[in-house]
């Protein structure tokens, strides 16, 4: 089924009555099949083991990924596979729609834990209990949602901005329910589980404890391959009189940066290696060689390291987002039209419902944040109209690019209350970390509902089902994070478990808080060539229409990262080039693996090698 949409000079001619009268006739499926019981189960179980993905890669990285694909191909998958066993009929495309919301809402949720949530603790020294994370992280993923829907309105309605995210996952969609033998669909299952397993499989093979108590070390993996460079007799390689293995500069085993690398594009990648290199094979050394860094142990090369990227990746943000002022004028911009009647308004979502969830649900935080936090009240009465400003600027920047400026605007929050509120780090990171969250989740939420609206689903049922995300997402993100720290504030950023989203936040709020002064002269002179870099790379990109070649994200990540996570991905984006260079004839299977199905490959790899990952992580600490 061809997916309909209006053109350049209907967007620009017609009215947002018009366009909804189009939409009824061209695209809405009516009583399609859509939040259905088993759509919403399998939302909730997929979305739940999903998030735990995201745990992982969060982290390692401090990102979070999209989940939207790869819960799609599953649910496809499996009730394709029960279709032919007789066991009930094949999930529609409206099905798997919502079904996707409520995966991608449960994915979503889990940033503030690797983020703003987990910095808390260590700026406070307080291990926040479970409850309180599970329903703050909820509460905000809420008032995302409450902004969300009405947004929708004007952003997916009126103005069809493309979301390019969402609309790839729409097109991906619409061609696995529109392919009558199901050929496809069951190759990107094929591919999905297969990279799955093989990625747990190694993850698996790789733990030393675990191959030891089931006495199966002969079959154990190297965690890094340069282990084989020291099993021969006294051969340490050293820079400067440094170790290797003590830089970090190893390379993993483990296969799930290798797939998120293929995931970020050479030019990510590349830019992570290049900053990998010159940080832990000069800089590092010669700090440690001149006694800046007294102990060589990854937490205190990190801590001297790390300025100097976040310093860099706060000015490349910041510079690109107010280098783009028609963004932020074109949130504020509203099209002069005289009031219309709303013909949707048996399938959309209420106005009243976000007139009345928004001020509920602030006032809830503005409560439990005062109760658990100490927040002053009138702080969270000032956060909650910012998050609204912040929501319409990321929402504008993420429908037009895909790119969501969550780094620009979690800066510009904590400066805005370090001002409001200084010297107060814990309310720094959590206020900032209301503004950032919410108006990250409520673009994430419009990146999924955009594939509803291509495909002719009820809105209301999209927002139903990112309630339900919330509530999977919840029950098993919070309780897994916490098996991972076990209760022990030592263990956020540490070596096992580095956080770096974390590392960042602290960062900026101590710099804050107490100025430059607070840290030692060579890491003031890192932030300043650090922040002076970032902006030159942004204005370089900017100059050249981003074919400049150094990514200032990139490249400042790689500042906090380990070598051989940078290495990985780079390692990672640098093969499915040349995969994409070499496979010229797209009829061949390995094309149609790793060229066509690039993304379904990485999903499952990312997928399969993270939880796996996880559970070995939680089995070796409460077992073991």
């Amino acid at each position: 089924m061809a997916i309909h949409q209006l053109t350049e000079e209907q967007i620009r001619s017609m009215t947002l009555e018009e366009k909804d009268r189009w939409w009824l006739k061209n695209c809405f499926k009516g009583d399609m099949p859509q939040l259905t019981i088993r759509s919403a189960l399998t939302g909730m179980l997929i979305g739940g083991i999903l998030s735990i993905t995201n745990i992982y890669v969060g982290v390692k990285t401090g990102w979070t990924l999209g989940v939207g694909i790869t819960s799609v191909v599953l649910a496809f998958a499996v009730f394709k596979v029960f279709s032919r066993f007789g066991i009930g009929s094949e999930i529609s495309v409206l099905e798997n729609n919502a079904m996707q919301s409520i995966a991608t809402s449960a994915g979503y949720m889990t940033a503030p834990l690797v983020s703003s949530i987990a910095a808390y603790m260590v700026i406070t020294g307080t291990m926040i209990p479970q409850y309180q994370t599970m329903v703050w992280i909820s509460l905000l993923s809420l008032l995302g949602v409450f902004f969300a829907f009405p947004l929708k309105k004007r952003f997916i309605n009126d103005e069809q901005l493309p979301f390019p995210e969402g609309r790839a996952a729409g097109v991906v969609m619409d061609s696995l329910h529109s392919d009558v033998g199901g050929k496809e669909g069951v190759l990107k299952a094929k591919i999905l589980v297969f990279g799955a397993a093989l990625s747990a499989l190694v993850e698996f093979f790789r733990s030393d404890k675990l191959l030891s108590h089931l006495k199966l070390d002969k079959v154990r993996l190297p965690e890094h391959w340069d282990d084989f460079i020291y099993s021969f007799n006294g051969f340490v390689p050293k820079i400067m009189g440094t170790p290797l293995k003590d830089l970090s500069v190893r390379w993993d085993s483990s296969l799930v940066m290798v797939a998120t690398g293929g995931l970020m594009g050479t030019k990510v990648g590349c830019s992570l290696l290049l900053g990998a290199i010159f940080n832990y094979c000069f800089l590092v050394p010669w700090a440690i060689s001149d006694g800046l860094i007294g102990k060589v142990a990854w937490k205190e090369i990190n801590m001297w390291l790390l300025w100097g990227g976040v310093a860099m990746m706060t000015t490349s943000s910041l510079y690109s987002f107010f280098a783009k002022p028609e963004f932020i004028l074109a949130a504020f911009k509203k099209r002069k039209e005289p009031k219309q009647k709303d013909i949707l308004s048996h399938i959309e979502v209420p106005l009243w419902c976000s007139l009345v969830g928004i001020p509920v649900t602030g006032l809830l935080l503005l409560v439990l944040g005062k109760a658990w936090f100490n927040i002053e009240w009138w702080v969270t009465v000032v956060a909650i109209p910012l998050v609204f400003v912040f929501t319409l600027i990321a929402v504008t920047s993420t429908g037009l690019t895909a790119i969501t400026p969550g780094g620009a605007l979690g800066k510009l929050t904590q400066l805005t209350f370090a001002i409001l509120k200084p010297g107060d780090m814990g309310t720094n990171i959590m206020t900032a970390g209301i503004n950032g969250e919410v108006a990250l989740n409520a673009s994430n939420l419009l990146m999924d509902i955009k594939p509803g609206y291509m495909l002719g689903g009820k809105p209301r049922h999209q927002a139903i089902g990112h309630c339900l995300g919330i509530i999977a997402g919840a029950l098993v993100s919070v309780p897994i994070f916490y098996l991972l720290i076990q209760n022990d504030i030592s263990k956020i950023t540490s070596e096992e478990l580095p956080m770096p989203g974390a590392q960042i936040w602290i960062a900026v709020a101590k710099v804050l808080s107490s100025g430059l002064s607070v840290l030692p002269q060579s890491t003031r002179v890192a932030v300043l060539i650090g922040g002076f870099l970032g902006v030159l790379i942004e204005f370089m990109n900017r100059r050249t229409r981003g074919k400049f070649p150094v990514s200032a994200m990139g490249l400042g990540l790689s500042f906090v990262l380990k070598f051989s996570d940078c290495w990985s991905m780079a390692l990672g984006s640098l093969i499915f080039w040349a995969l994409g260079r070499s496979l010229k004839n797209r009829e061949t299977t390995a094309s149609k693996i790793f060229v066509d199905n690039q993304e379904t490959a990485c999903a499952g790899v990312i997928a399969g090698g993270s939880i796996m990952g996880i559970v070995i992580i939680i089995i070796e600490q409460i077992v073991l």
